[in-house]
């Protein structure tokens, strides 16, 4: 079993007002010398088996079509390292 995420992002051109608003609430929490914050989704997904080209592909198409709105989202799929997968685990 391996694990493919998908991160979904607004477009840098894209106004983010809940990144926004998280940036403006650190300095009052403390947290100095953040100078932006853009929110967005993480999706992980389970896969059967290998994950190879075509799996990447049908997995692409999935974030395309249904993941996405790709209007005003950017994304990126990738394969979790096994190691990583692991740590997530514990």
């Amino acid at each position: 079993m391996a694990r493919v995420v998908v991160d979904v992002m607004l477009k840098p051109e894209i106004l983010d007002p809940q990144g926004q608003a998280v940036q403006r609430a650190l300095p009052r929490l403390g947290f100095e010398g953040i100078s932006d914050v853009r929110q967005g989704k993480r999706f992980e997904l389970q896969v059967d088996g290998p994950v190879d080209s075509a799996t990447l592909a049908r997995i692409h198409d999935l974030a395309e079509s249904f993941l996405a709105n790709t209007v005003i989202e950017d994304f990126t799929v990738r394969v979790e390292e096994a190691a990583e997968v692991a740590e997530a685990a514990k």
